[in-house]
């Protein structure tokens, strides 16, 4: 009996040593996805907004016994809610970064093409031309294929290609 003991003693050590391994890597691939997420998302404010206004922060919490996401925008060393405090423009553009980062991390990689619809539909004429340009900057560095509709020229000055959709006899046509 004190030779199972000393057995079952050692395998829940091991166990506990696996655990606390387990945590480590996960804590160190949060750390990682991170900073991954935040630079990403912080680059397309910055390349929109000439002021840039916002870094994008990511945060994992432990709630309710479950690890969880926040997110939030910094300026001047302060935190902000996007949906609380920010203009709709700025929560557009980190909309459309964390979908591009959420594509960019899948493993293993759907196709190669993002299909966005009135993606940036609250931000404001004067910065459209500049999110035309970041597009096509991560299109042509990620080699992905963005589709994007959308009712505001601006946002197709930069685009390789632009089909223009209009009504003839209640019927969708390409002009």
């Amino acid at each position: 009996v004190k030779k199972e003991l000393r057995t079952e003693n050692e395998a829940v050590k091991n166990l506990e040593k696996a655990v606390e391994i387990a945590k480590l890597v996960g804590l160190e691939t949060q750390r990682q996805v991170q900073f991954h997420i935040s630079a990403v998302v912080t680059s397309a404010l910055h390349a929109v907004f000439e002021e840039s206004p916002y870094d994008f922060k990511v945060e994992f919490v432990e709630r309710r016994n479950k690890t969880e996401c926040d997110l939030y925008f910094t300026r001047d060393g302060h935190d902000i809610t996007p949906l609380d405090a920010s203009g709709g423009g700025a929560v557009d553009v980190a909309s459309l970064g964390l979908r591009i980062v959420s594509w960019v991390m899948q493993e293993p990689k759907t196709r190669n093409t993002i299909i966005f619809d009135e993606p940036l539909r609250y931000l404001s004429k004067d910065k459209q031309e500049r999110a035309s340009k970041m597009i096509k900057e991560l299109a042509d560095k990620l080699h992905l294929q963005f589709i994007i509709v959308t009712h505001e020229n601006e946002l197709t000055v930069y685009n390789d290609n632009v089909v223009e959709i209009g009504m003839q006899n209640l019927k969708s046509v390409i002009k």
